[in-house]
């Protein structure tokens, strides 16, 4: 049952991942494909991944579906790490040198001027930015914005082993970072990650006393490295609302059940309940409940996958949420201002990796299965929309990047050209793009490999 249920959680991690990338990726196309046609380019094919090997143009040539329809073939790869639009006289990774060594034809590429080769280029930046702006909007105007105020955090925080490293138990209240308050509990991880280049400090009340603790070196390198970026979340007590399997049903748990104390060890907090149920998988343990305000003592053996049928009261019973709900014009506003301040976010996480002595580059790139493990083993439209827009931005920064082969590396070309007034040969553009694109297989295999490697360490 435990293996069905893994892969069953592993399944809906693939399909929202292979959902997500194939949306953003034909959308970041279509962009490109959009203002070629705007300034009347040829584009001779459309195709959601590659038709070859990438970035071997020449290697395994085959589609999956392809139709002509006018001058354009629409298809869909083999390859499925990315796509392209292959635009008529322009140096990209199909690498035609057939049809740019012959003269320009009015409707190619290099017949354009640099402003609109500029938005040919920037076509597909310009509609990941939409399309996140687009769905953060559905996102606040369907479903508002909740986020729980760090003062309302009533319980403190419940920890796991990374965080009780660098010093935090369960139960501290955090009161600020650097001496500055953190409004939203969530952003917490974040204010510790760019905390005065990781020698910042944590205020926290422990066990009613205000203390301060220094946020201890190797802290980030830690975070960044296991990949975490909710190192703490809101404690919250054990308290069981519905029994739904056997296990469950047989050891009498009852709705209203707070749980106290496991093998006679007392616990706090629900976070402490799972750790003994990890920690005592396939044994039999004793766990003492208060029911009717009297002590009851039950007697279950955790089964391996440590699901004991048992589902906790909703967090908003205990804790304070803020719920803001947003009108058409309010959701657009925050859309907007959302998005780029996404962006800002990933852009200062972007530039720890070289301004942070404790980052190492290997800790904090991944691949293709870093991406499916953000999403979460059961479906939830919210989180599915919110991830798809994060990733977008993602990519839409990814593809400003000055490399050859990537959007920005044709856009430094061109903004060359804008400014001296005299273009960059054919023959440079050529040599440019075919070490990008051995750059980014480069990358591509080793975060790729990276994540491999993570799996069997594991």
């Amino acid at each position: 049952m435990s293996n069905i249920l893994l892969m069953s959680g592993t399944a809906v991690k693939v399909i929202q991942l292979f959902a997500a990338l194939s949306l953003l990726i034909a959308l970041h196309e279509g962009g490109h494909f959009f203002f070629a046609r705007l300034f009347k380019t040829r584009v001779e094919k459309f195709y959601l991944f590659f038709d070859f090997l990438f970035p071997f143009s020449g290697l395994l040539n085959f589609a999956l579906f392809k139709k002509k329809k006018g001058d354009t073939e629409y298809g869909i790869g083999w390859f499925p790490l990315g796509g392209y639009v292959k635009i008529a006289g322009m140096v990209d990774e199909s690498m035609d040198k057939e049809q740019l060594a012959r003269p320009p034809e009015p409707w190619e590429y290099r017949s354009k001027k640099p402003y609109q080769r500029l938005f040919i280029m920037l076509g597909g930046i310009i509609v990941n930015v939409l399309v996140a702006i687009i769905l953060y909007i559905i996102i606040f105007s369907v479903y508002g914005e909740k986020y729980l105020l760090t003062t309302n955090a009533k319980y403190g925080i419940s920890t796991d082993t990374l965080s009780r490293s660098i010093g935090l138990r369960n139960g501290d209240m955090i009161k600020s970072i650097d001496n500055k308050p953190v409004e939203r509990f969530e952003r917490i991880p974040s204010a510790v990650l760019f905390s005065h280049d990781q020698r910042g400090t944590i205020q926290i009340t422990r066990d009613g006393k205000d203390t301060s603790m220094n946020i201890l070196p190797g802290t980030v390198s830690k975070m960044t490295k296991e990949q975490k970026g909710d190192f703490i979340s809101p404690a919250l007590p054990a308290v069981v609302d519905s029994v739904f399997n056997t296990i469950g049903a047989k050891a009498n748990f009852k709705h209203g059940d707070s749980i106290v104390a496991v093998n006679g060890q007392p616990i706090r907090f629900r976070s402490e309940f799972e750790e003994l149920k990890m920690a005592n998988y396939d044994k039999p343990i004793t766990v003492t409940v208060i029911r009717n305000n009297e002590p009851q003592i039950l007697n279950v053996t955790v089964p391996k996958d440590s699901l004991m049928g048992i589902q906790y009261m909703n967090a908003e019973r205990y804790l304070k949420i803020e719920h803001i709900h947003y009108g058409l014009f309010d959701a657009v506003t925050k859309g907007f201002s959302y998005t780029f301040e996404q962006f800002g976010n990933y852009l200062s996480q972007f530039k720890l990796i070289f301004k942070s002595k404790e980052i190492k580059a290997q800790d904090s790139m991944g691949g293709i299965i870093s991406f499916g493990k953000i999403f979460p083993s059961e479906f939830d439209m919210r989180e599915f929309l919110m991830l798809t827009a994060f990733i977008s931005i993602i990519l839409a920064f990814m593809n400003l990047l000055p490399i050859p082969g990537l959007d920005g590396g044709y856009v430094i070309f061109l903004l060359f050209e804008m400014i001296t007034g005299k273009a960059v040969s054919e023959k440079v553009m050529e040599r440019a793009t075919t070490v990008g694109l051995v750059l980014l297989l480069t990358l591509m295999v080793y975060a790729n490999g990276l994540d491999i490697f993570r799996l069997f360490k594991h």
